[in-house]
């Protein structure tokens, strides 16, 4: 056999074992699973029906519920299907995390843009996560279909993570500052197109009557322009967990999990976010990790002499950058002295 016959016999063997995703989630596992989820997220809405400022305390309680119920979870998965499973569920839980408190920094940015009064927020938040999770299920199936039928899959999300990782590193390296101008948002423009737009907030009403025509609020806008964000960070994170484990099941769940949890997490965190000036470093350097582990396992596929990234390997690489950026964004800000503002926005008109 000809090397290039070899190679061939490789590519083959690799869009056979592509085309056939090995997951955990039977039928039943998946009924409940997205049952559970709809029930919690009917729990929150519940909860934020009458609009409140969020005490310290409820937010630590909620986060604390939000955090022990995947990690709980993922005990189950590791005594039901063994070490490799749980190990691969508790790592893309990890990062969807990590990539998650970025995400609430550009909430943090919108829902000061849109001066969304305090009593607001959390049913914001809310409208946002639900939204996220339509979007991560879309995007999870359209990922699962990609690497059953496309052989170049691994590496397109390898260039996707890479690239992400790049213009992360890029705008930390130039002191870019994240910015949200409202008024230049083609979701807030296209919306004050097709209808008039209210200065005041109405509670949690999207539209009042202004004479003979409704009109949109400005909780609206807000609600449509976090959920156009949605889009932006379900390109980030979905790839990026199927760099950890292939298997749907657990790329929804860790992602479930990392969602619901975001409404409390951000009022806890609110005050800690401007301090993380570090953040952005090693969410680059996860997301370029795991491109690369990404690269390496399409590379394997073909020829077998490439190394693969073993998960185990990951799960600390992931923890140890974390810890890393954490101790030193605190340093760097300590004593209050933070090296630049990050949060720019543009006065609500």
């Amino acid at each position: 056999m000809t090397v290039f016959e070899e190679t061939h016999m490789n590519h083959v063997l690799y869009l056979s074992a592509a085309s056939d995703l090995s997951s955990v989630g039977t039928p039943t596992l998946w009924a409940v699973t997205i049952l559970g989820v709809l029930l919690l997220l009917v729990l929150d809405f519940l909860v934020t029906r009458r609009p409140h400022e969020v005490s310290m305390r409820e937010a630590v309680g909620w986060s604390a519920f939000y955090i022990a119920l995947p990690l709980a979870f993922g005990a189950w998965i590791w005594s039901r299907f063994g070490s490799q499973q749980g190990v691969e569920y508790l790592t893309g839980y990890l990062v969807e995390k990590s990539l998650s408190v970025d995400n609430l920094f550009v909430f943090m940015l919108l829902l000061a843009a849109f001066a969304v009064p305090a009593v607001l927020a959390q049913r914001v938040l809310l409208y946002g996560i639900a939204g996220a999770l339509v979007l991560r299920a879309v995007f999870i199936a359209l990922g699962a279909a990609a690497l059953q039928t496309l052989d170049f899959a691994f590496l397109l999300f390898a260039i996707i993570l890479l690239a992400t990782a790049v213009k992360l590193l890029r705008d930390a390296l130039s002191g870019h500052q994240q910015e949200v101008d409202i008024n230049k948002m083609r979701s807030v423009k296209l919306l004050r197109k097709v209808m008039p737009v209210v200065n005041d907030y109405h509670g949690t009403k999207m539209t009042v009557r202004q004479g003979a025509k409704r009109a949109l609020t400005p909780f609206a806008l807000v609600v449509v322009a976090v959920l156009a964000t949605d889009v932006v960070f379900a390109v980030d994170s979905v790839p990026a967990v199927y760099g950890i484990t292939e298997d749907p099941y657990l790329v929804f769940a860790t992602n479930a999990f990392a969602l619901l949890g975001l409404r409390a997490l951000y009022f806890v965190l609110h005050a800690a976010l401007s301090r993380l000036v570090h953040l952005s470093y090693g969410l680059a350097i996860i997301l370029a990790f795991i491109g690369l582990k990404l690269g390496l396992h399409w590379a394997h596929g073909i020829w077998d002499s490439v190394p693969q990234i073993p998960t185990l390997a990951s799960l600390g690489v992931i923890i140890g950058v974390l810890v890393v950026v954490t101790v030193t964004s605190l340093r760097a800000t300590r004593g209050g002295n933070l090296p630049g503002d990050r949060e720019v926005v543009a006065e609500r008109h």
